[in-house]
C-alpha cells in the first residue's frame, strides 16, 4: 500500500496588503454579514462574488428553524449571480463572518462542503480557476482554484 499526501497552497496576507479590487470584494462580503438572518447560530456570514465584468453580487446566510431549509452565504451569492447574470463568469469570491458579539472573526472561516461543491461547479462553468478570499481580522487567505479547497472532488466527469 502506498500513502499519498495532499498539500494545499494558499497565500496569507493582511487586509491592507490586498489590492484595491480584492479589498473592495472583501468589504462587500463584510457588509453582507449585516444582512444575515442567523437567530439560531448567531454566526453571520457574508459572501461577495466578482463577475468578469467587475459587477459585485453579495449574499448572506439565511437560517431557518428547520435547519436544512436555510442557505449559506456563498451559495446565496453564487446562485443569485448565476440567475441574474447568466452570461458572466465568476472570477472571485470573498467570505467574511461575524460572531455572536458582532465581531469579525480573527481567523478566516472556510466554506462548508456543499458550498465547496457549488463553487467547483461555478468554476467549471467559467472554465477558469475561481479566486477565493477568506477574510479574518488577523489575516486574509487567498486561494487560487477550488481544487485546493476540495481535493478529490466529485465533478461532472465522474458521471461520464
Amino acid at each position: 500500500m502506498k500513502e499519498l499526501n495532499l498539500q494545499i497552497t494558499m497565500k496569507a496576507c493582511a487586509y491592507a496588503e490586498l489590492d484595491d479590487t480584492d479589498r473592495a470584494l472583501v468589504d462587500a462580503a463584510r457588509q453582507a454579514t449585516h444582512r444575515s438572518y442567523s437567530p439560531y447560530s448567531h454566526f453571520s456570514v457574508g459572501a461577495a462574488v466578482r463577475l468578469a465584468d467587475g459587477t459585485i453580487v453579495t449574499g448572506s446566510n439565511q437560517e431557518n428553524a428547520a435547519y436544512p431549509s436555510g442557505l449559506c452565504a456563498e451559495r446565496t451569492a453564487l446562485f443569485y449571480a448565476g440567475s441574474r447574470y447568466p452570461g458572466q463568469a465568476v472570477e472571485a469570491l470573498a467570505i467574511a463572518a461575524r460572531d455572536g458579539q458582532g465581531l469579525y472573526t480573527d481567523e478566516p472561516v472556510t466554506p462548508c462542503g456543499a458550498c465547496r461543491q457549488v463553487m467547483l461547479e461555478t468554476e467549471m462553468r467559467a472554465g477558469r480557476p475561481l479566486r477565493v478570499l477568506l477574510y479574518g481580522t488577523r489575516r486574509t487567505c487567498i486561494i487560487e482554484g477550488v481544487e485546493t479547497l476540495l481535493p478529490l472532488a466529485f465533478g461532472a466527469e465522474a458521471m461520464e
